[in-house]
C-alpha cells in the first residue's frame, strides 16, 4: 500500500489518448491515483522514471495452467483438438497445491511482462473423479493466494461447464471440470465471493463468472443463467473460436453461438466473447448491438491454428476489443497487441487496420469491463497501476514515443508498478525473483 502522496515523475506519459511531457502521478493512500499533472516539474521526493510510462496492461484472458505446455506441442502438427487432448492429461494431474505453485509463476511472469491484472478462465473445480475436495473451493483459494502472491490484480471467472458437447456428457478428461447440474454450479459460485472475500483484499481479487462454450452447457443452462447470474457481473465464454464449434451449434439448435447467446438473454455489456474468430455478419452486428467485449488473444489464435477474427469489424460494429493470453505460448502484451493488426494486415492486405492509439487501448483500457474493475487509464480515481518501457534497447531506439507498441516487447519493460508499488524491474519480479528458476521448481511438483 502506498503512503499518502506518493508520487512518481515521468520525462514522457501516455495520458489522455498521447503522450505528455513531465508527468506527475501522484498516488493515494488506498493505492488509486489522487493527481496527474503534465507540464510539471519534478518534486524533491518524486520517484522519477527514465523510460516512456504506458497504462499496465490488462489481461483479460488466461488459463494459467496452460503454460504448462509451452514449447511442448509442436513435433507432429495436429489440430486444436489434438492439442486439447494433451491439455486435458495436464489439468489431470493438477493438485491445489501444485496449481497454486505453478499460478504464482505465471502471474510473476505476467507482472514482470507489464500485464497488471488479469481475468482467469477457471474451470478446474474438483478431483478427477468430479468429486469435491473437502474445501469445495480449493483451486479457487489456490489460485487467488497466487495472484496475491505475485501482486497481481485478479478476477477469477468461476466456469459453468456441464456437458463435452451437444447432447454429450462429460468425458472422464472432463469430469473434474463440471458440477453436475447448473443448479449446483450457481449454489457453487454464490458461496465463492464469501470465500473470496473472508480472506482476500476485493482491490485485488475478485469474482466474475464464465460459460465455458455453448458445445458445453445446455441451451435451457443457458437461459436459467441469462435469469439468474447478475447482469452486472463480469461474464465471459469462449464464442466461435473453431468452425466445428458453429457447425455443432447449427445442428443442434438451428443457430450460430453467437444467435444462440442473443435468444437466451447472454449478449449483454458485461459480456466478453473469447476468440470470436469465425463470425457472420448477423454476429458482428448482434454483438455490437449487445456493446459487450471481445477478447482476441492473437498469439493462441496463431499457435493452435483458430484463424484470424474480424477485430476491425467488430470495433467498426462497437464492441470493444480487449487482448488476452489464453494458453500462454507468450505472455507479453506488446505481441498480443501487434499480433491484434498484424492479423488484419494478413487478412485484408492494408495497414494500419488499429492505430497505435487503438492498439494500446485494447492493451490497457479495453479490458476493464471484463475484469470488471477500472484499470488500464492513468488518470485521477484509477488504481496506480501503469509500466515504464526502455525508449532507448535494440528494439524501441529510434522509434516515436507514442509507436512503441509497435516495436516493444516484454524485455523492453523497466519496472512495473501495482497499487503505487514498484513490483518488477527489468524482467525480474522483486518478491519471485527469477521467474524461470521459479517456474522450474513449480512445475516438477507433484
Amino acid at each position: 500500500m502506498s503512503e499518502d502522496g506518493r508520487a512518481y515523475w515521468a520525462r514522457n506519459a501516455w495520458v489522455r489518448g498521447a503522450i505528455r511531457e513531465n508527468v506527475r502521478i501522484t498516488a493515494a493512500a488506498d493505492g488509486t491515483i489522487s493527481a496527474v499533472d503534465t507540464d510539471t516539474p519534478c518534486a524533491a521526493g518524486d520517484v522519477v522514471l527514465g523510460g516512456v510510462v504506458y497504462p499496465g496492461a490488462v489481461n483479460a484472458h488466461s488459463h494459467a495452467f496452460h503454460r504448462l505446455l509451452r514449447g511442448r506441442t509442436h513435433a507432429d502438427g495436429g489440430s486444436f483438438w489434438t492439442w486439447r487432448e494433451l491439455m486435458y492429461k495436464e489439468a489431470d494431474a493438477l493438485e491445489p497445491d501444485r496449481y497454486e505453485a505453478i499460478a504464482t509463476a505465471v502471474y510473476g511472469e505476467m507482472v514482470a511482462a507489464g500485464w497488471t491484472s488479469v481475468a482467469e478462465f477457471h474451470y478446474v473445480h474438483h478431483r478427477t473423479d468430479g468429486s469435491p475436495y473437502g474445501h469445495p473451493h480449493a483451486f479457487e483459494q489456490a489460485l487467488a493466494r497466487a495472484a496475491t502472491t505475485a501482486g497481481i490484480r485478479l478476477t477469477l471467472l468461476d466456469t459453468c461447464y456441464l456437458a463435452g458437447g451437444f447432447g454429450q456428457p462429460l468425458s472422464p478428461g472432463q469430469r473434474r471440470f463440471g458440477d453436475g447440474t447448473v443448479r449446483a454450479w450457481l449454489d457453487r459460485h454464490r458461496s465463492l465471493g464469501a470465500s473470496l472475500s473472508d480472506e482476500f483484499d476485493d482491490r485485488f481479487v475478485s469474482v466474475g463468472a464464465a460459460v465455458h462454450s455453448v458445445r458445453a452447457v445446455p441451451v435451457e443452462a443457458l437461459e436459467i443463467l441469462a435469469g439468474e447470474l447478475d447482469p452486472r457481473l463480469p461474464l465471459h465464454i469462449h464464442l466461435s473460436e473453431q468452425p466445428a464449434e458453429n457447425d455443432a451449434c447449427r445442428e443442434a439448435t438451428g443457430r450460430t453461438p453467437t444467435e444462440l447467446l442473443h435468444d437466451v438473454g447472454l449478449l449483454r455489456p458485461t459480456l466478453s466473447a473469447v476468440h470470436a474468430t469465425h463470425l457472420t455478419p448477423n454476429d458482428v452486428g448482434l454483438l455490437g448491438e449487445a456493446g459487450g467485449t471481445v477478447v482476441m488473444c492473437p498469439t493462441t489464435e496463431a499457435d493452435l491454428g483458430d484463424g484470424i477474427g474480424p477485430a476491425r469489424a467488430l470495433r467498426d460494429a462497437g464492441v470493444r476489443i480487449a487482448l488476452g493470453t489464453d494458453q500462454h505460448a507468450v505472455i507479453d502484451p506488446f505481441l498480443e497487441a501487434r499480433g491484434l493488426e498484424y492479423g488484419e494486415r494478413l487478412a485484408s492486405g492494408q495497414r494500419g487496420r488499429f492505430s497505435p492509439q487503438e492498439l494500446l487501448a485494447a492493451m490497457g483500457s479495453g479490458g476493464s469491463a471484463s475484469v470488471g474493475r477500472p484499470v488500464g487509464l492513468i488518470e485521477p480515481g484509477q488504481p496506480c497501476d501503469f509500466i515504464e518501457v526502455d525508449p532507448g534497447s535494440a528494439r524501441t531506439s529510434g522509434s516515436e514515443l507514442g509507436q512503441i507498441v509497435m516495436t516493444g516487447t516484454a524485455a523492453d519493460v523497466m519496472s512495473v508498478v501495482i497499487g503505487a508499488e514498484r513490483v518488477a524491474r527489468r524482467g525480474v519480479h522483486e518478491t519471485l525473483g527469477d521467474i524461470g528458476a521459479f517456474f522450474e521448481s513449480a512445475r516438477g511438483r507433484r
